[in-house]
């Protein structure tokens, strides 16, 4: 913008001189707000909804003497316990001395010093073929075929195993199709296109959707659920991957909408007793008898306006108020049962009157404003033991999804969005209980066919 000179005011008449004073302080309101927007902290995983993953990492200070790595002094040693069955034993046992060249042969040792390397053996895939014979029956003429065994059915090119690893390259170590056909053959020697990665994938979603169906009931008939949501790209479009996590299991749906329907169509005519949520509109209409408000974001959300706004002891004593309450619960156990009730009446006394408290600024009235529309879904897990103060199993149930999506780039097509859903839904309900990730994988993909890779007098 060119700067006015005097001579060039004085030739304006008096409207033409108020539109320009107008213009300027219209401009000059826009660049208050946006260097007001630059100077407030910038938002992070500690101050917002934020993944640490997007935070800005700070460079260490050159002169500032870093914390010294490895174990501390009077640290006692950690070693691999050794195993009592070894599947090989080297004896390294002296012939002769060093020192006088005294034969040693026979001599009985003074000590044996045990150590165990552990090792994998070189993996070659095995190639088994069916040859099913077709049989007339000297009595009726009627040509009957052999039948072949479990796990090496006729529509078969690749084993349960097989097909597992593949499932677990991409879908729990998130490789590509194109990183998944290199490494397979490097690895385990087995040459795979990507039509061949895409049939077994296909087969284990169809299976993995069998369990899912099962476990919705599962997430139906539970007292409590968490329940987050993230992006999807699907075919190049914005879906949204949902999470539906109670103790016993996990289910993921991948869904082109981010409205309530999704959770009407998963809960059905279920209700369950507490909904565990961060503050999304849908999450607070799910069929449930209360609710309970992520109180980690909300710590954050604080934390953020105390950045913006550190005169403001508001924001800090609620977000104290919210810690106490919930080191209180961690000590439920250790209180009796009138200490801990009087504690939280307290608890529920201060808050009330914290948000009665009225505040100056905009973040803070909007904070205020969430707080007071939802004030009984604050401090739920204070009167339930069952229900945690936090939504932090939907949130790390997402987590690697969001790291598929940004080392693959999304799914092609419909069908790879679901079928990798059900994959994630028996991945996390495996290891919410405990189970061995593959080996789950492989009992889904079918029998496995070790009984014939058994070499002879094994």
């Amino acid at each position: 913008m060119t700067l006015p000179t005097v001579e060039s005011l004085r030739d304006l008449t008096r409207d033409e001189l108020i539109a320009q004073v107008l213009q300027l302080a219209e401009r000059l309101e826009r660049l208050e707000a946006e260097v007001e927007r630059l100077k407030r902290p910038p938002p992070t995983s500690r101050n917002s909804s934020q993944p640490p993953s997007r935070d800005q990492k700070p460079n260490a200070p050159a002169r500032k003497r870093r914390r010294h790595r490895g174990a501390k002094a009077g640290h006692a040693k950690a070693a691999r316990p050794l195993t009592d069955k070894p599947d090989q034993t080297i004896e390294a046992q002296p012939s002769a001395c060093t020192r006088c060249g005294q034969d040693l042969q026979g001599v009985t040792p003074k000590r044996t010093v045990r150590r165990q390397i552990t090792e994998l053996p070189e993996i070659k895939p095995v190639v088994i073929e069916t040859r099913q014979h077709d049989v007339p029956c000297p009595g009726c003429g009627h040509t009957e075929r052999g039948r072949l065994p479990l796990g090496l059915e006729a529509e078969r090119q690749f084993g349960p195993r097989l097909e597992a690893t593949v499932t677990y390259l991409q879908h729990q170590q998130h490789l590509s199709y194109e990183r998944t056909q290199a490494a397979m053959p490097d690895v385990f020697g087995v040459s795979l296109s990507e039509g061949g990665q895409a049939c077994i994938v296909e087969r284990a979603g169809v299976a993995a959707q069998g369990q899912a169906d099962a476990w919705l009931d599962d997430i139906r008939q539970s007292a409590v659920v968490g329940s987050d949501e993230t992006g999807a790209r699907v075919d190049g479009r914005t879906w949204w991957e949902w999470v539906f996590v109670s103790a016993t299991a996990v289910l993921h749906v991948i869904r082109p909408s981010r409205a309530v329907d999704v959770i009407t169509e998963i809960m059905g005519p279920a209700r369950v007793g507490t909904w565990i949520s961060d503050c999304w509109k849908p999450q607070l209409r799910a069929p449930a008898d209360r609710f309970q408000l992520c109180l980690a974001h909300q710590i954050r959300n604080l934390q953020g306006l105390r950045e913006r706004a550190p005169r403001l002891n508001w924001a800090r004593e609620l977000q104290a108020l919210f810690r106490e309450a919930i080191h209180l619960d961690k000590r439920r156990a250790l209180l009796s049962g009138r200490g801990f009730a009087r504690r939280v009446t307290q608890i529920e006394r201060r808050l009330d009157r914290l948000l009665a408290r009225p505040v100056t600024t905009p973040a803070a009235q909007a904070l205020v404003k969430r707080y007071r529309k939802h004030r009984a879904h604050l401090l739920v897990f204070l009167h339930d033991p069952a229900v945690p103060h936090h939504n932090n199993a939907a949130e790390r149930a997402l987590r690697p999804s969001v790291i598929h999506r940004k080392v693959t780039g999304g799914f092609r097509s419909a069908w790879g969005a679901h079928a990798y859903a059900a994959l994630a839904s028996v991945i996390d309900t495996a290891k919410l209980r405990g189970q061995s990730i593959f080996d789950t994988l492989v009992a889904l993909m079918g029998r496995p066919v070790l009984p014939y890779l058994t070499a002879p007098g094994a």
